[in-house]
């Protein structure tokens, strides 16, 4: 017989109407679930390839191969049982529940490749029944195994045509005459039974395989568990039948499999098991009985597939994931069959046929399917990782750990089987997933990736609230206001870019009022925020707030925004529009005004002059011929503008920009303050060139950087007027200029901080000093116990030397005030820490226990003094 279609590992989908209608379902677990599911198991393998099997392994290492396999069947039932009963399924089978939990890229992927491998797997099967068929005819008919082939698939294609209901007839009879053979060749197994011949094939004589060739070969009989998935749709109580009816048939199975290796193993000698791939009709009370159960096995498989593949195409159609598969979403009659890829699905089964030898394409078949029941299993383990409310499966006999675990079992058996298979299969998954994301990039359904990302923020928000800050962790989270639309194309923009692909931008848009009114106005300017940043491809999130007047609005949101340790730093909006004059000074001072609140709540300050015109005609300028001018004053200002530039040149729009830093020095000083600079430079790892120029006043600044793509320089608030460096009002500067950002910042950035700088080292280095005073401590009791035990020993003494009693008794009193001079700067470093909330106080860590016990020597303290006198002064 031809070895294409034993390798063929199918996930046969079985007999049944399609998926119907919420609670129209008429089938129950019998019908629904166990029936296909069983006759899809029970197929070929048992037949045809048990019996090689344990004669070639021995039956040792068959029990050991039934193990492993049956173990990703059974975890894999276990992760479908959950994934299953916590959503309606419908038409689709596992292409419906790996894209409806793992996105529409994975289940695209997933559905196309299914559709391949159950319609070649048609012909697989057929080409098993011609087999069986002309081994039944004379010889003169050897040659017909293709024709009965087709015709075999030819017949099939008719019940498919007329639907599901003359399948689900069909399964029945099926499963009559599958029952019927095995009850045959139990009997005859009985008959045959041979305690020592069970003895001697425990061990194969002459390996005929190797252990991964053969479980390779045993595999595909324990797939088919997942087809009554299909049928959820028609089941009368999903949540009860789906867990039921696949755990009782993969239940039943195993048992049947392992029944049948015993009695291969007690009836017939290995050699014999080996030759004969009929060796089940050696066995068999009615030999005939068998060949009808071949035929039966061979012909349900291929008609599972014929009724699973095309309506896998037909979801896929109704999805709209694949443009050109479109025409395949229609079907007909009340119960939508789906004819149109019925006729696909003939024609790739007659394509294999005619194809004849298989052998290379069956072991990436059996790759879908091996990856299938791995993404089944992930599936389950991904939504429980999430852990959202939404998770309710009606099965509880799961963990997500044992899914994981399914998943892992999958990919291990994918590379023992068949690596390069399993490498090729792969690849064809990831090409179409790759080519979804390019092509639908706008999700047609909820699925979930979006609680899985929602509970990592939640379990990394918390992580990061754990560990102290630290200066190399800084990163842009900025605040950008701006009312007027027009005048947001610059601000979002440069706030992307000054995110350098690290940071985080919220787009804020304050609107007043409290009234009913005020809440729809909300909306829509929500909506027009977000369609901003979908037409200019930013990443920002959009806040629109409704306030009363806006010091208080804005002093709550500064102090309210962000989630935990995640907090705007800062803030970023336009210039005045209408730069106004002195007779509008006032103006100007509110403005201020409102960025010294932000400024006193410790947001740093990002003031950006450039029209939406000046930056469409920056946006023309490649970038790598773009310049950007930092006007350097030093200080916190000067170290965030640095970073900044930087952060710029590392986003799309500014990759390749090159960034002058620029300071003002005397002639004389020149030479040094550009030495210094670049000194600097280098020592934050910033690339810029330096320059330094003479003069002073805002001239300078149109003079060197009028031909700048965009200015940083510092600025400063004077009673809530904004000025530039030099103490000028910025409208008389930021005219000539070209866009210009006014930095203020109200907090330092260490730019070159190591690691062993920070919060983080001052807290060790708090924790060090209380272990090593704490140590201190016990050294010095020690040596104190030792002095006064040998003061105490001459003194008892009869004839003790007065000298030598007065020697110890001054080594006694110097030993205890060390221990009291250790005893305080013990305790100094144990305050210091417990005022950092390093050690509770409270519940004293060892490092407190032992600093406590160090203040106190070991017997007590007047009376260990050699003379009973007080304590000596504490030394300062």
């Amino acid at each position: 017989m031809s070895a294409g279609y034993e390798a063929a590992a199918g996930s046969k989908p079985a007999p049944g109407r399609p998926a119907g209608n919420p609670g129209l379902g008429t089938l129950g677990t019998f019908g629904g679930v166990f029936t296909p599911s069983i006759l899809t198991i029970l197929g070929i393998i048992l037949f045809m390839r048990l019996g090689y099997v344990v004669g070639a392994a021995g039956l040792g290492q068959m029990l050991l191969i039934l193990l492993l396999a049956n173990l990703i069947s059974v975890l894999t039932s276990l992760s479908l049982s959950a994934v299953a009963t916590n959503l309606h399924v419908k038409r689709g089978g596992d292409y419906y529940l790996i894209s409806r939990t793992l996105g529409q890229e994975f289940g695209g992927a997933i559905g196309m490749v299914l559709f391949l491998a159950q319609a070649v797997s048609v012909g697989f099967y057929c080409i098993g029944f011609a087999e069986v068929v002309v081994d039944l005819l004379p010889s003169a008919l050897a040659g017909m195994v293709k024709p009965v082939a087709a015709l075999a698939a030819l017949a099939l294609f008719a019940l498919a045509w007329l639907g599901a209901d003359w399948a689900t007839r069909f399964q029945y009879l099926v499963m009559t005459l599958l029952g019927l053979a095995l009850l045959s060749f139990f009997i005859g197994g009985i008959q045959h039974l041979s305690f020592s011949q069970l003895q001697a094939n425990w061990q194969a004589g002459t390996p005929e395989q190797s252990f991964w060739v053969l479980f390779a070969l045993f595999f595909p009989a324990v797939t088919g568990f997942t087809q009554g998935v299909s049928m959820s749709g028609d089941l009368k109580d999903p949540g009860r039948s789906l867990p039921r009816g696949t755990l009782t048939a993969v239940g039943l199975s195993i048992l049947i499999y392992l029944a049948a290796a015993l009695v291969f193993a007690a009836s017939l000698p290995g050699p014999v098991l080996v030759s004969d791939y009929a060796a089940m009709q050696r066995v068999a009370a009615l030999p005939a009985l068998i060949v009808i159960g071949v035929i039966a096995a061979t012909l349900s498989s291929a008609m599972a597939s014929f009724l699973g593949a095309p309506r896998i195409l037909q979801s896929l159609a109704e999805d709209r994931l694949f443009g050109f598969l479109r025409p395949f979403a229609r079907g007909t009659g009340p119960q939508n069959n789906p004819r149109r890829a019925v006729l696909l699905s003939g024609a790739v089964a007659l394509i294999t046929i005619s194809i004849g030898k298989l052998d290379l394409i069956a072991p990436v078949v059996s790759m879908f399917f091996l990856i299938s029941y791995g993404l089944i299993n992930y599936a389950t383990f991904f939504e429980a990782s999430a852990a959202s409310p939404s998770f309710r499966p009606r099965f509880r006999f799961f963990h997500p750990k044992v899914s994981l675990a399914g998943a892992l079992a999958c990919f291990g058996a994918m590379l023992a089987i068949d690596l390069v298979a399993g490498l090729l299969a792969l690849t064809l998954l990831l090409a179409i997933y790759f080519y979804l994301r390019r092509t639908v990039p706008q999700a047609r359904w909820a699925d979930g990736r979006r609680s899985y990302h929602l509970q990592r923020i939640r379990a990394h928000l918390l992580e990061v609230a754990d560990e102290p800050e630290h200066p190399r962790d800084w990163r842009p989270n900025i605040l950008l206001f701006s009312d007027s639309s027009h005048r947001r194309f610059p601000l979002l923009k440069l706030a992307d870019s000054l995110g350098g692909d690290s940071g985080f931008v919220t787009a804020v848009r304050m609107l007043y009022g409290r009234d009913l009114r005020a809440l729809k106005e909300r909306e829509v300017a929500t909506d027009e925020l977000r369609s901003d940043i979908r037409r200019l491809e930013v990443e920002a999130f959009p806040l629109v707030l409704t306030i009363s007047d806006l010091d208080s609005g804005l002093h709550t949101l500064v102090q309210s925004f962000g989630l935990g340790p995640l907090r705007a730093n800062l803030i970023l909006l336009n210039w005045l529009e209408h730069r106004p004059g002195a007779e509008d000074l006032f103006a100007e001072k509110r403005f201020g005004r409102h960025l010294r609140t932000a400024y006193r709540l410790g947001l740093s300050l990002l003031v950006l002059d450039g029209e939406d015109a000046e930056w469409k005609r920056l946006e023309s300028i490649q970038p790598r011929q773009r310049r950007i001018d930092v006007w350097w004053w030093g200080g916190a200002t000067g170290h965030l503008m640095l970073l900044l530039a930087h952060l710029m040149t590392r986003s799309a729009d500014w990759r390749g920009a090159s960034i002058r830093v620029l300071t003002l020095a005397p002639e004389v000083q020149q030479g040094d303050i550009y030495t210094e600079l670049k000194a600097l430079l280098e020592e934050v790892r910033i690339d810029a060139e330096p320059c330094v120029v003479e003069g002073s006043g805002s001239e300078l600044l149109h003079q060197h950087s009028s031909d700048a793509a965009l200015v940083m320089m510092p600025m400063r608030l004077q009673h809530n007027l904004p000025l530039d460096p030099f103490g000028n009002s910025l409208n008389e500067v930021l005219g000539p200029l070209p866009p210009t950002l006014m930095v203020l910042a109200a907090h330092d950035i260490e730019l070159d901080a190591e690691p062993e700088e920070g919060e983080i080292a001052d807290n060790v280095r708090l924790l060090d000093a209380v272990i090593d005073t704490a140590r201190v401590v016990e050294l010095t009791e020690g040596d104190y116990n030792d002095s006064k035990s040998k003061y105490e020993n001459a003194s008892g003494k009869v004839d003790a030397n007065s000298d030598e009693i007065d020697r110890l008794k001054a080594q006694v009193e110097h030993s205890y005030r060390r221990v009291l001079k250790a005893r305080f700067r013990a305790e100094e470093a144990l305050r210091e820490a417990q005022a950092q909330g390093l050690i509770d106080g409270a519940d004293k860590t060892e490092q407190g226990d032992r600093s406590d016990r160090a203040g106190k020597p070991a017997n007590g303290a007047n009376a260990d003094r050699p003379d009973g006198a007080t304590d000596p002064d504490t030394p300062a």
